[in-house]
């Protein structure tokens, strides 16, 4: 076989790397709200705006149940930014409170053991 034809069966190997794209809460109810318009489909509107038709479907799930949550609990919906936000804040109060009932307790020790002394 002649160096031309050994050419003509050479293989090429194409990776591509696509790394996740984060979208914004508000990039996100902007096109689920677009899918509910009328005559709108979900496959339309996943490619036109280059999104998964999957992802776009839980998208439209995941508001959904979470509409219906709020709705129950006549509550309002908090985003989950917020939401782990207001855990880190009740994180730490709750480690101040331990940390000022240690000083209350050794406090206490200490007052006990001046009484002891007189």
């Amino acid at each position: 076989m002649s160096r031309q034809n050994a050419n003509e069966f050479a293989t090429v190997e194409v990776v591509n790397m696509v790394q996740r794209r984060r979208w914004p809460l508000a990039e996100k109810l902007r096109i689920v709200e677009e899918t509910l318009l009328p005559g709108m489909s979900v496959s339309f509107v996943a490619r036109k705006h280059g999104v998964a038709p999957n992802l776009l479907f839980r998208w439209r799930k995941l508001m959904s149940e979470g509409g219906k949550t709020a709705v129950q609990a006549d509550d309002q919906v908090v985003s989950a930014a917020e939401f782990r936000a207001l855990k880190k804040h009740v994180r730490e109060l709750e480690r101040l409170l331990g940390k000022k009932t240690m000083e209350v307790e050794i406090l206490k020790d200490a007052i006990e053991i001046a009484r002891e002394k007189n």
